[in-house]
């Protein structure tokens, strides 16, 4: 097999045959002397918006392969073989059922290699089961019921089930975990572009049904799963972990235990706290969500070539003069604002798309960087603004999404009309003025923000766009140590995921988990 890259073709005359043509132009091959031809990777050049193209990576199989690599083309070489290769068992015994907590995307990745290699972990999920989640969560959004164990953030899948499915990540893939977890969701219904595709994503409404498919193939392998089962303790004896106990009521005996329990855990952050695990306050990111026309970002990413390439995304990046970072942040093209609330009188939103992106709005969160510098260094002082943001909004709006115009936001005004942006939400909203609820550092390095977007997309800070808050949810505020085995400073706890402090989105959460998952096969035995 032979790697060809950098195969550049105008989006416009994008085909199999002219792929093919490509790549005999560059090897100086006929057609016949190509038996199979496969995309590795793909992507866009669209720097120059009269010209755009597709790159392609191609892994192709030839006749009289060695003659063609000894030509010395540049960019064609022998293809690397993908190997995902798993330990041998460890020599200490299970005393107990290995247990993973949590059920979102590194949860089911732990779970999943585990299952595969014999053995029969126990998934334990506070929320419930992905329908019955999605009920709870259109009536929430309907009527304003909180369910607090069933809703954005608590349920199976994690908060990525109401989101884009985005599964881009920047992590160096060495040991070719991330094309393992790409090779699991497609076996497990995702489109098998995710293999080497631009702008990934998997949208809500497909990724319910790759969720409960995931679920299915554990149970199939020896796994288990319970929902509505929530940690309550930890069963400590002398340093190690013996047992866990759930729903306040029932002990499980239990001597390898997987946390995996998300950003938004903050009762368990406070209790697993309490019990000795070392952990320490970190950075994240808070801010708004901003909604333009979808038709204003394709055209300024594609112009005429947007009929070929679907909608467009961004990622933007500002630094203040102070030196304070602001990015924009899980970008939903075509998508929805949604009410993400996971408790009482505190009010957090997100984004989320279907696969086909067809709302006609986008959004995204553009957010600034906050650090224990900001908040204090009390492990859970990031949580405590989190809250107190969270509150302030509630009460701002009683608990609907407020939407202002950025014309409005910035002369510090409540919005009695909106422009041409419509807003797109899921849950109720309410016209407001937003300004005075972040803290004015945050606010005001929004504002620059979006004023140097303005410059690198036309547009893009016009009066009428809509901002509308909180996104603080954005990672973890809080890191759960772990060593160099993943171990934390209580033995047989494993921390683990985006919750922990150690990944940021379904991809990198899923690499953590299958990371974890080697681990512990490393360390038990079967």
């Amino acid at each position: 097999m032979i790697r060809v890259r950098q195969v550049k073709i105008l989006v416009s005359l994008d085909s199999e045959e002219e792929r093919i043509s490509k790549v005999c132009s560059i090897l100086g091959l006929n057609r016949d002397d190509i038996l199979d031809l496969k995309i590795n990777k793909k992507s866009i050049d669209a720097r120059d918006k009269k010209e755009i193209f597709f790159v392609y990576e191609f892994y192709v199989s030839v006749k009289n392969e060695d003659r063609v690599l000894a030509k010395g083309i540049f960019d064609v070489s022998k293809a690397p073989i993908y190997e995902f290769s798993v330990p041998y068992s460890g020599s200490t015994d299970i005393l107990g059922r290995i247990v993973i907590v949590g059920s979102g995307p590194a949860g089911l990745m732990c779970a999943y290699i585990l299952a595969e290699n014999g053995y029969k972990p126990l998934v334990i999920e506070r929320g419930k089961m992905v329908d019955e989640r999605v009920e709870d969560v259109n009536r929430f959004w309907n009527d304003g019921k909180l369910d607090k164990e069933s809703n954005v953030q608590f349920g199976e899948g994690g908060a990525g089930t109401f989101s884009d499915g985005k599964l881009n990540t920047l992590v160096k893939d060495k040991r070719n975990i991330g094309k393992k977890v790409f090779e699991i969701f497609t076996l497990n219904g995702v489109q098998e572009e995710i293999m080497y595709g631009y702008n990934l994503h998997i949208g809500t409404d497909k990724l319910r049904d790759v969720v409960k498919n995931i679920r299915n193939k554990i149970i199939s392998m020896g796994g288990e799963f319970r929902y509505s089962t929530k940690l309550t303790d930890l069963v400590i004896d002398n340093g190690k972990l013996d047992s866990i106990i759930v729903n306040d009521c029932e002990k499980i005996k239990c001597n390898a235990l997987v946390l995996a329990i998300g950003n938004s855990a903050r009762d368990t952050f406070r209790m697993i706290y309490d019990k000795g695990l070392s952990m320490s306050p970190k950075a994240f990111a808070i801010g708004f969500r901003v909604m333009h026309k979808q038709d204003m970002i394709d055209e300024w990413q594609y112009g005429e070539f947007k009929e070929y390439l679907g909608h467009a995304s961004y990622k933007l990046t500002y630094t203040t003069d102070s030196n304070r970072g602001v990015y924009s942040f899980c970008m939903c093209p075509g998508g929805y604002v949604v009410n993400a609330s996971s408790e009482d009188e505190k009010l957090v939103i997100n984004g989320m798309s279907n696969y086909e992106r067809d709302s006609g709005v986008s959004n995204s969160a553009i957010v600034v960087s906050v650090s224990p510098l900001d908040y204090g260094s009390g492990v859970m002082d990031g949580v405590k603004l989190q809250e107190e943001i969270e509150r302030k909004m509630f009460l701002l709006t009683n608990g609907c999404i407020p939407i202002q115009t950025f014309r409005d936001f910035l002369d510090n005004k409540k919005s009695e009309k909106l422009g041409s942006v419509v807003p797109m939400v899921k849950g109720k909203y309410k016209l407001s003025n937003i300004r005075g609820v972040l803290p004015p550092y945050i606010e005001n390095a929004v504002i620059m923000a979006m004023k140097d977007f303005g410059k690198k997309i036309e547009n893009f800070d016009s009066d009428d766009v809509l901002i509308s808050g909180v996104e603080s949810r954005t990672s973890s505020p809080i890191r759960i140590y772990r060593d160099d085995n993943l171990e934390s400073n209580i033995k047989n706890i494993f921390p683990c995921g985006e919750g922990a402090g150690y990944s940021g989105g379904i991809t990198t959460s899923g690499i953590d988990g299958v990371n974890v998952a080697l681990e512990i096969i490393k360390r038990y035995k079967k």
